[in-house]
């Protein structure tokens, strides 16, 4: 029987090497008292059997960042332990067959500028310099990464793990948590223990008492989060590789190479080749409720059939592999989630509850910067930096269905080499939610996206395809969408947005804290407001109308659901009642000039839409084709318009009056519209959207919305206002801004000199001539008559639009470079 501590402030759950990377984290911030169990011995999970490749660039500036340190750390850490890692900066070469893989890779080398990496376009020809055992005859070029690198999985968690115990943790095998404590508390339920079998079931159960749990299961956390009612949303999938004998031209500093286009991957060890890939259908394994114990450093079956279509494309590229031997064949189990990202942070609904797993095959790249962020969220309690698009708040719980997850990780894993299409939907596990108008919008032509597990129009359109860097088949269709909204009237589906009731005699409390903008607003009143964290940067960018008096309804992103009511409760004053009802609603949009004369003819109340009895911002129950609904005169697309709540079961009779154009005869209806229409009016209009162009990196100053804050102007007396979360750390961030000489960044509008090409978000923004930040969102904007959006850029002064208009700006697409005019404003206006 082991003998296990009876408390402990932090128990890490696993030892892979994420479960040893959070605790050495944890130890480097303070926090010693930590145990880590492991079911099995480390790195016996699926940790022992990954490829070891590190690629710092990323889709985003905020996973590159997360990698970059991790190759740091694997770097450094023998130096500290006195334990390999085996890193090795070899650097990578990424080749292209295809041209739309070669647009693909320009646009990689363009990120890597963006985000201060190294990377260089380079021929076929040095492609070979770099990698001499492949042929490339067929290739068009690549790209050199010279920040890549690998490492020994094994070693790397050896050495993760002797760091966490030098610094004061305790790491403990051959122990299975089989289940936790939680126990209520005037916060709400938090997690007070974990439960284990003792030492594989020989010692009988024996419990740790602990402030916190971090869930570092890896194929197995999905389970252990069901036994405390938290949603793991992952599912295995088998990963295949090889290792082959001896390959004339390999060498220990080969470099890594992957040919996307055949699916594969290349790395050197002892001589031969790891021989890997990620097949376009996957072959998902054991549902996460079914996975055997014990199973440990153990392999699934060969399936040569399954892996053959790895193995023709790695003789393409490299013909010698069609007369080398084959040492071992690996078929490990890997997890991977429902949207190729991996899960991050404490989960809702259960405080002290974290969890850091689904790494979707890239856990080891990101053990070291997953590792220290997690034990960051632990100690600091919110997230350090921009974590959304891995937070584990971003799934609900009917994500966790095993079957919906097992048709979808068939798709996911295959996406690994895919051309990352722009706005690219998944295919499989559909449709998950839709809205009581789905049919009627499918009917009438609705080509529909996900978002949330909700099914949305993206355009109305019979061109479905999205396969293009170039101008859609449906573009068209959806500028003949913005057209109608900006001179005529469009009808939208808006139903996916979040909707939340906040009351309670201690609501506007609440509100008043957490919302940066006043609330305490007439019974009527509609507020934009951010959510903001201790760090003064963005958590949410909402819309807060009062319904009452101790009654608030918010309107937030499609996504961030299960994320906005969980930063909800944390803050919210025991009076407080907090109740997402977006399923219970549907909202439809009826936006443009035209809108006030259909809703007036409609309108069986007597309701006066005029601007002085329904101004701006303001909110009204009234009646609409004899249904009770809520119209909130608000806009995201920069028109007149109103947003129409409506009870879900009156909602189809409230859609056929509106979209027949009244009911009545001569009644002209309304065009029908999607998301797509709406993502470009809002960028012509400057209107940001969170994440995309709002995220907890930056604050309204960056944002350029402190105006929907209370914060005064600077240099008011006072600073006038009420007290906000995050005031203190806004307020002082302003004025260090104030020293001319300081960097800063500061969100922008741009719009293309050229009409013609297709801008798609992530480009690099140059000015004169150097590279200064990246697109964030961008649409084709039919008003303007060219690609418009929003960048991020980097300056070293206040940036004034004298200033912009003094220099010259370009956006590079796919390595050619356009001239834009950028703007502090919108626009249009």
């Amino acid at each position: 029987m082991v003998d296990l501590p009876s408390r402990a402030q932090v128990v890490v759950v696993g030892g892979g090497v994420i479960g040893c990377s959070v605790a050495y984290h944890l130890t480097k911030l303070g926090r010693t008292d930590v145990l880590l169990l492991e079911q099995g011995r480390l790195s016996g999970g699926t940790t022992w059997h990954a490829a070891g490749l590190v690629g710092p660039l990323r889709a985003t500036e905020a996973g590159t960042r997360l990698v970059q340190y991790s190759a740091e750390l694997y770097a450094a850490l023998e130096a500290e332990t006195g334990l390999s890692t085996g890193y090795r900066n070899v650097g990578g070469v990424i080749v292209a067959r295809t041209e739309d893989r070669m647009t693909q890779l320009r646009r990689t080398a363009a990120n890597a500028v963006a985000y201060d990496l190294d990377c260089e376009l380079v021929s076929p020809g040095r492609a070979q310099e770099l990698w001499p055992p492949m042929q490339v005859d067929d290739l068009l070029g690549a790209i050199w990464l010279p920040g890549d690198g690998k490492v020994n999985p094994a070693d790397l968690t050896q050495s993760l793990a002797r760091g966490a115990r030098q610094g004061g943790a305790r790491v403990v095998e051959g122990v299975r948590v089989t289940g936790f404590d939680v126990a209520d508390g005037p916060a709400g339920r938090r997690v007070t223990g974990v439960r284990t079998d003792g030492a594989g079931g020989a010692g009988g159960e024996q419990r740790v008492e602990c402030e916190v749990v971090v869930n570092c299961a890896g194929q197995w956390a999905k389970a252990l989060g069901d036994l405390a009612g938290v949603t793991v949303p992952l599912h295995s999938a088998e990963h295949f590789y090889v290792v082959t004998e001896r390959v004339e031209g390999t060498h220990p500093d080969l470099p890594i190479m992957r040919d996307p286009d055949g699916w594969t991957y290349f790395k050197e060890e002892v001589g031969g080749l790891v021989v890997g890939g990620f097949e376009p259908n996957a072959k998902p394994w054991r549902a996460p409720s079914d996975l055997p114990h014990p199973f440990e450093f153990q392999l699934l079956e060969e399936d040569w059939e399954h892996f053959s279509i790895l193995m023709e494309q790695a003789i393409v590229r490299i013909p010698a592999l069609a007369e080398t031997g084959v040492r071992k064949f690996y078929n490990g189990p890997e997890s991977f989630t429902p949207d190729n990202q991996f899960l991050l942070g404490q989960a809702p609904g259960l405080l002290g509850y974290f969890v850091g797993a689904g790494f979707n095959s890239v856990g080891i790249a990101s053990a070291g910067g997953a590792g220290r962020a997690l034990a960051e969220w632990v100690v600091e309690g919110e997230p350090t930096s921009d974590l959304v698009a891995v937070d584990v708040r971003r799934f609900a719980p009917f994500h966790g269905d095993e079957t919906w997850l097992r048709s979808r990780v068939a798709e996911i894993l295959g996406l690994h080499y895919e051309v990352p299409w722009p706005l690219r939907e998944p295919e499989t596990a559909r449709p998950q939610r839709t809205s009581p108008l789905h049919e009627r919008l499918a009917e009438r032509g609705a080509w529909f996206g996900t978002k949330m597990g909700w099914e949305r129009p993206n355009v109305f359109t019979s061109h479905r395809r999205t396969d293009t860097w170039g101008r859609p088949g449906w573009l068209d269709h959806c500028l003949r969408e913005q057209q109608a909204c900006r001179t005529d009237v469009a009808l939208f589906d808006q139903t996916s947005f979040s909707k939340y009731v906040v009351s309670g005699a201690d609501a506007l409390t609440t509100l008043q804290w957490v919302c940066a903008a006043e609330v305490d607003v007439p019974v009527g009143g509609t507020v934009y407001t951010p959510w903001l964290n201790t760090r003064g940067t963005y958590e949410a960018d909402v819309t807060v109308t009062r319904t009452g008096n101790e009654e608030f309804w918010i309107v937030s992103s499609s996504a961030t659901t299960v994320r906005d009511v969980d930063w909800l409760c944390r803050h919210a004053q025991p009076g407080t009642q907090v109740r997402d009802v977006t399923e219970d609603h549907v909202v439809l949009g009826v936006m443009g000039p035209r809108s006030r004369d259909l809703l007036t003819g409609m309108s069986t109340g007597g309701a006066d839409w005029s601007d002085e009895s329904f101004p701006f911002a303001t909110s009204q129950v009234v009646e609409v084709a004899g249904r009770r609904v809520r119209a909130t005169r608000m806009t995201y697309v920069g028109e007149l318009g109103w947003e129409l709540t409506i009870a879900a079961q009156d909602a189809p009779a409230v859609y056929d009056v509106l979209a027949s154009g009244g009911g009545h005869e001569g009644g002209r209806p309304p065009a029908d519209a999607g998301y797509y229409a709406i993502e470009a009016l809002r960028l012509e209009k400057g209107y940001r959207a969170f994440p995309r162009d709002l995220n907890p990196d930056l604050t309204p100053v960056e944002a350029g919305l402190v105006f929907a804050t209370s914060l005064g102007k600077p240099g008011s007396e006072g600073e006038p206002g009420k007290d906000f979360l995050g005031r203190e750390a806004l307020a002082e961030h302003r004025n260090r801004l104030r020293d001319s000489g300081t960097e800063r960044r500061r969100l922008v509008s741009f719009v293309l000199d050229d009409a013609g090409p297709m801008v798609w978000g992530g480009e690099l923004v140059l000015r004169d001539g150097e590279p200064v930040g990246y697109v964030t969102s961008a649409a084709y904007g039919a008003t303007v008559g060219a690609g418009v959006g929003l960048a991020l850029i980097r300056t070293d002064r206040p940036v004034r639009q004298d200033d912009l208009d003094a220099s010259s700006f370009g956006i590079d697409l796919a390595g050619d470079r356009h001239s834009a005019r950028l703007t502090l404003g919108a626009p249009i206006r």
